[in-house]
C-alpha cells in the first residue's frame, strides 16, 4: 500500500475478493483489490475499517452493483494525485468504454507521446483507484494481459474483463 492520508477505509468481500476503499473528506483516495486469497499489498490481512464515511457506503454499493452485473459505471467523487504525465494517463484509461480495452501503445498516441507505452505502462500500474480508473482495460499489444498486479493479478483482470463483455451482451440482448 503506498503511503496515502485517509480518515476512513471500508473493507467488504467481494466476488474477486477482499477490496478495502479508503477516503479522505468524503472523496475516495484509494481502492485496494486484495485478492481471494487475502494477499496484496497489505499482506495477508484485511485493514480493520476505521472511520465512518458516507462516500464508502455509496462506494460500496457502487462496487457490488458493478461486480453483479447491475451498472456499468461507478461515478464516484475521487481524488486523484500523480505527475502531470500519470494524470494524463489515467485520465485517457478513465475514457475506455465499459467493455472495450486499449493497448499501452494507443493511449501513449492518444495523449500525444507516441512510443512512450512503456512509460504509460509505469503510469497505469501506479493507478490507486483501480476500478474507478479502470486500469484492467488497459492490455498489452495482441490483447496480451500482462502487468495487472490489483487481486489476484492477471486472473483479477481477465474476471473484470469478462464481467464488462457479459454484461455488455446482455445489454444488447
Amino acid at each position: 500500500m503506498k503511503n496515502i492520508e485517509f480518515d476512513a477505509n471500508l473493507s467488504f468481500k467481494t466476488r474477486i475478493g477482499w477490496i478495502t476503499v479508503f477516503s479522505r473528506e468524503q472523496k475516495i483516495v484509494q481502492i485496494e483489490i486484495i485478492g481471494s486469497s487475502n494477499k496484496g499489498p497489505c499482506g495477508n490481512r484485511v485493514i480493520p475499517d476505521l472511520g465512518k464515511s458516507k462516500v464508502l457506503a455509496e462506494a460500496k454499493s457502487r462496487i457490488l452493483d458493478y461486480l453483479s452485473g447491475k451498472s456499468s459505471t461507478l461515478e464516484l467523487d475521487f481524488e486523484h494525485r500523480g505527475t502531470e504525465f500519470q494524470e494524463a494517463v489515467w485520465k485517457q484509461v478513465s475514457k475506455i468504454k465499459f467493455g472495450r480495452t486499449m493497448t499501452y501503445s494507443q493511449i501513449a498516441e492518444q495523449i500525444g507521446k507516441p512510443g512512450a507505452a512503456r512509460a504509460v505502462g509505469t503510469a497505469v500500474g501506479s493507478n490507486s483507484l483501480p476500478l474507478l480508473v479502470p486500469c484492467h482495460r488497459v492490455v498489452a499489444s495482441g490483447n496480451k494481459l500482462t502487468g495487472y498486479f490489483a487481486g489476484e493479478g492477471i486472473e483479477t483482470q481477465q474476471q473484470l474483463i469478462d464481467l464488462e463483455r457479459a454484461g455488455k451482451k446482455a445489454a444488447r440482448s
